[in-house]
């Protein structure tokens, strides 16, 4: 029997190999890259989760710098940012005998924190329904109420942060993998809002996320919808390789992530639409028409508010 040789994936078919890689944290990306012309794999460098380079759309000749590339001053402004950005919104819309949707990522750690702050302070009576693992421990560590969509399906205020935010608070999310859950939650709030730093704020999507927009795969397909998603919008996709672990990244749903790198801007709601009729899709992490309101926490100490527009 002729021994599996290095080009074999997990699930037997010759494509490129899958690195794995040490340290660093378990949303990894880099991997397969697929390109529309006949699909040809490419074989990318070894970036590290949260570091790695190449754009959200493949044409950067817009000269934005990377949202990551930044220097530990702006990185300090940038995590106070969030801070204030997530206070003024647990400020003002959390009140009593709420259920909360509870975001994902480095931002909603800020929100949580003031969450339990003010149930402490005003005697709270609150239900937090978790989007990811992440959000659930975050909920048991500071001693808030642990629900789920069984018991309370209804949601009165989902908070979460996001990669990008456009001109139209339509959302790149996604970056840590938890994409499905939060649109879940997000989906059955009465009242959406987003916490972000001003790194992620944006006139079109892309012009500072260069990482792509994460599609959430059933395992099997990840090639075919991988070449569906090129042939038909361009652009390349990445499988989304994981860096304590050999082998993609893997949700808590047991799926993967693809990080589709558009190259041009689009009508994303119809290609939202579009990507989630291809058979194998899970979600995207294009949240269109969702965010009611957005805070973004300034380099001044600032918050600027920015809502959603109404309809004509």
């Amino acid at each position: 029997m002729q021994r599996p040789g290095p080009l074999s994936t997990l699930y037997g078919r010759v494509l490129a190999p899958l690195p794995g890689r040490a340290g660093g944290a378990a949303s990894g990306r880099g991997g397969n890259s697929w390109g529309v012309p006949g699909s040809q794999v490419q074989l990318p460098g070894c970036a590290q989760s949260g570091t790695g380079g190449g754009a959200g759309r493949t044409d950067t000749s817009s000269g934005k710098a990377d949202s990551v590339s930044l220097d530990p001053s702006t990185m300090s402004k940038a995590e106070e940012a969030k801070k204030l950005a997530g206070h003024l919104a647990v400020k003002n819309h959390v009140r009593n005998n709420q259920v909360l949707g509870i975001g994902s990522g480095s931002t909603i750690v800020h929100a949580v924190q003031q969450i339990a702050e003010k149930v402490k302070e005003e005697h709270l009576k609150l239900v937090c329904i978790p989007t990811s693992f992440q959000a659930r421990q975050l909920i048991l560590q500071y001693g808030l109420t642990l629900s789920d969509l069984d018991q309370h399906p209804e949601i009165d205020l989902a908070i979460d942060g996001a990669d990008e935010v456009d001109a139209d608070l339509n959302l790149i999310k996604g970056g840590g993998g938890c994409l499905t859950q939060e649109k879940i939650v997000a989906g059955y709030a009465s009242s959406f809002i987003v916490i972000a730093d001003f790194r992620k704020d944006s006139e079109n999507l892309g012009d500072h996320w260069h990482k792509g927009i994460p599609i959430e795969v059933i395992p099997m397909a990840y090639v075919p919808v991988s070449r569906a998603v090129t042939q038909k919008f361009g652009g390349l996709i990445d499988l989304r390789m994981a860096v304590n672990k050999a082998g993609p990244v893997v949700t808590d749903n047991g799926n993967f992530i693809l990080d589709w790198k558009f190259d041009r801007v689009h009508k994303w709601s119809e290609v939202n639409t579009a990507i989630k009729m291809i058979p194998g899709v899970v979600d995207t992490g294009l949240f269109i028409n969702m965010a009611e309101r957005v805070y973004f926490g300034m380099q001044d100490g600032s918050v600027n508010i920015k809502e959603k527009k109404p309809f004509c």
